[in-house]
């Protein structure tokens, strides 16, 4: 094994072993704190353009399998861990992290202290970073490097993940059709039109470039915003395409990416936090229940709403449904008048937990109170 670096805009520097792809490579430094879950999230297109660090020590020993991809590539910029798994010790593994890893391109470090750079990141905030491998440059040259590559706020990245043709998820066999769905893919990820096609929803996948009037060419019951990269302040165009629906009194629903966006259509501003959240461990709690759920995130922006009392928009009243525990982000949005909800984390969590999945119902009752009435 060769050095590697791994080299912060702030200046700092971690030493460690070359891994998977050789090379160097830029993104935004953002860590995971699941003990599980690593191919979601090498597979999740939420990922553009960010270097992942992975806080559990142990990574790698179930493996890789088509199965578990949540999109067709790896879209992760870099990937950091400390103790790779020597094998795989899985039935349903395919390949190897590492040989998955060299086949994607994607450029790797291992045997630096995970947990040291979290605690860094979590102290100094989000920035950028570079993994150097293969290369002789000084440290200045690689510091001066980082600090020349692109910054996640104004990033525009949605276009790079979005499908390019529309697509049809249908509800699987013996599952009747209910509804029709008019999905928005800013990174959408396999689980997501999945979990709707079970309760009876045929999911039209649009590309992010899709018209109001393509939209509504397939009469959609509802209206869905995916996950996806970059900051939610360069997606005009599809702000416009909610305000449209939304003043239609078409239901709309968003995750992640989605909820800021809906943000945005509502009058609130979105803001970049500290360092985000990420990983499938973080409490939510339920404002309408009290109840407390843990679920899956990955994000780096929030909307700015006010947690107490009802808020007023265009489109009637509102109120934040759900806030982050660890620090009180806005997680939830839903309005009185207008059919329209939004959550800021993940409810189809594949890699789990599932607390969050009645969301996917409740879009269900929603269009079918609109059906019911019209």
């Amino acid at each position: 094994m060769s050095k590697a670096f791994l080299v912060l805009d702030d200046g700092a520097i971690f030493e460690g072993e070359s891994w998977a792809a050789i090379g160097e490579t830029f993104g935004e430094a953002v860590f995971s704190t699941g003990m599980t879950g690593y191919q979601e999230t090498l597979t999740d297109p939420s990922y553009r353009k960010q270097v992942v660090i992975m806080t559990a020590p142990h990574i790698g020993n179930t493996g890789m399998n088509r199965a578990d991809e949540e999109s067709k590539q790896i879209w992760v910029s870099g990937f950091v861990v400390r103790n790779p798994s020597p094998r795989v010790s899985n039935w349903r593994s395919e390949k190897s992290l590492e040989d998955s890893l060299i086949d994607a391109g994607v450029i790797g470090i291992r045997g630096v202290d995970t947990r040291a750079i979290t605690r860094h990141l979590r102290d100094r905030g989000a920035m950028r970073v570079g993994i150097f491998s293969g290369a002789e440059l000084s440290r200045e040259e690689m510091v001066i490097r980082v600090r020349k590559s692109p910054q996640m706020s104004g990033a525009f990245l949605a276009e790079d993940v979005s499908t390019p043709t529309k697509y049809i998820v249908a509800p699987p066999a013996g599952v009747e059709k209910k509804f029709t769905v008019a999905a928005i893919d800013l990174g959408i990820k396999a689980a997501t039109p999945r979990e709707m096609a079970a309760r009876g929803i045929e999911v039209h996948v649009f590309p992010l470039s899709a018209t109001i009037a393509d939209i509504e060419a397939i009469n959609p019951d509802g209206v869905f915003l995916s996950n996806g990269p970059g900051d939610p302040a360069t997606m005009t165009e599809v702000i416009t395409t909610v305000r449209h629906f939304l003043s239609e009194k078409t239901p709309v629903f968003g995750i992640c990416f989605g909820h800021q966006i809906i943000g945005r259509a509502l009058g609130f501003e979105t803001y970049k936090l500290p360092f985000g959240h990420r990983g499938i461990n973080q409490p939510v709690k339920n404002l309408q229940t009290s109840q407390v759920e843990i679920t899956a995130h990955n994000h780096g922006f929030a909307v700015s709403a006010p947690i107490e009392g009802n808020f007023t928009t265009v489109y009637g009243a509102g109120y934040v449904s759900h806030i982050c525990l660890n620090d009180n982000v806005v997680e939830g949005l839903e309005l009185l008048e207008t059919p329209c909800f939004s959550v800021q984390y993940h409810p189809e969590a594949a890699a789990g937990p599932h607390d969050a999945n009645y969301l996917f119902d409740h879009f269900v009752e929603l269009m079918e109170k609109v059906k019911t009435n019209a």
